[in-house]
């Protein structure tokens, strides 16, 4: 029977009893294994922050697409499908090249314990390695210092805002959580600064003075707003008055100021900065659903996806709801145990007229529907219970035919979504 790389991914997730561990030691050794493919990629652009990573990442790759580059590009988790996560020269990974990749880094690794995002960054990295391109676009998993994408040296780092997320992980303030995001600075190697905290700033501005790492940070060396329905981004070059990002919501202007950043760094010109605005795409961040099963369920109803799931993002899809023409909102909500729900929903609060808690299909970290919906309840949130998005969705389209639905609160439910509705 010929293999497929979900049945090698399924036995990659039995070879460590954790899904997360933070530690170079087994990469390393598979690296070591694998003849080293980290000293050979693309020069690397390795991005790491709370919010807004993947949206960066994709106002670059579109920047840069327009100069005629060959990007790759590493992402994580992926919504429906594993090959997301591994962009080879601008296409998607193949099923035959990742089969193939996963299969060798399987095989190298000798079944020692390594868990599932180590031996597949791993296999991320030789992919990269064997493809030619000009540039090579990474996103860190989770925090930076002990990432598993840690294991390069870049040509240049960027630190999108930071805020209090995987406090099991990374630490519970503001401060723990930066200096483990700043562990992705290299000696040397410019870093580009996304509007920060000042707690945040300050462990990050310390790390890179020791690193000799030059900076660019928001609000001293570039700057970036909305004017007029325009972007103006500044920096010691010159002025940009752009289209305002494809991708919606206010917080995106700052994601697309680091990109910005980032582009003119590496010389891009005015076209390629104003593509990096009107070509990027980034499922799930806000999305309106315009075909498929559920918009046809939705019938008159407009219906949205999104995956933030931390209290900033819950603030960022606030202000974004706040800017849309007015609309009775109802949200559909699952999320993972691991999350602030309270955080996540409380500015919510103030733009939805109700929340329907759904569990999150076949994920184990689910948070019940129950407790979501206790969580929407204690900010203020008229909540109630579904048994799938799909029934959640019918029975308030019954009652307000002409609503807004947005189905939030995780990546792992928007993946399902996308999956689902084709």
């Amino acid at each position: 029977m010929t293999q497929t790389s979900d049945a090698i991914l399924e036995r990659m997730m039995a070879l460590h009893p954790k899904i997360i561990d933070l530690t170079l030691d087994r990469v390393w050794r598979l690296l070591d294994a694998l003849d080293n493919p980290q000293e050979n990629l693309p020069p690397v652009i390795h991005i790491a922050g709370t919010n807004g990573k993947g949206s960066t990442q994709a106002m670059i790759r579109a920047g840069l697409e327009a100069m005629g580059k060959g990007v790759h590009a590493y992402t994580s988790p992926h919504l429906a499908r594993f090959h997301e996560r591994i962009r080879l020269a601008g296409e998607l990974i193949s099923e035959d090249h990742l089969t193939e990749i996963l299969d060798e880094c399987y095989a190298k690794n000798g079944g020692i314990d390594i868990t599932y995002f180590e031996i597949t960054t791993c296999a991320a990295l030789l992919a990269f390695a064997r493809t030619p391109a000009d540039y090579t676009l990474l996103e860190v998993g989770l925090g930076g210092r002990l990432d598993a994408t840690n294991v390069i040296t870049p040509e240049l780092s960027i630190i999108t805002p930071v805020s209090i997320d995987h406090e099991q992980f990374l630490g519970n303030t503001i401060a723990k959580i930066a200096g483990e995001k700043a562990g992705i600075i290299k000696r040397g190697a410019p870093l580009v600064v996304g509007p920060q905290q000042d707690e945040a700033l300050e462990v990050i501005e310390a790390k890179a003075a020791s690193m000799g790492a030059p900076v660019l940070a928001y609000g001293q060396h570039w700057h970036v707003f909305e004017e007029r329905g325009r972007l103006v981004f500044q920096d010691e070059t010159g002025l940009l008055d752009l289209p305002l990002p494809a991708l919606l919501g206010v917080h995106q202007i700052q994601n697309a100021g680091a990109a910005l950043a980032v582009l003119r760094h590496l010389g891009a010109d005015e076209a390629a900065c104003e593509a990096a605005m009107t070509n990027a795409e980034w499922p799930a961040r806000m999305q309106r659903l315009k075909s498929g099963p559920l918009v046809e369920a939705a019938g008159d109803a407009e219906l949205w996806l999104d995956g933030g799931h931390n209290a900033a993002a819950g603030a960022a899809l606030e202000a974004l709801l706040a800017r849309l023409p007015t609309r009775e909102t109802h949200l559909i909500c699952g999320m993972l145990n691991t999350k602030d729900v309270t955080g996540y929903l409380a500015p919510l609060a103030r733009q939805a007229s109700s929340l329907t808690a759904v569990s999150i299909p076949g994920e184990a970290n689910t948070l019940s529907a129950a407790d979501t919906a206790a969580a929407a309840a204690e900010v203020g949130l008229t909540a109630s219970e579904a048994a799938s998005v799909q029934a959640a969705l019918e029975d308030i389209c019954a009652t307000t035919p002409n609503a807004r639905v947005l189905i939030c609160g995780s990546l792992y439910l928007a993946g399902n979504i996308l999956r689902e509705n084709g």
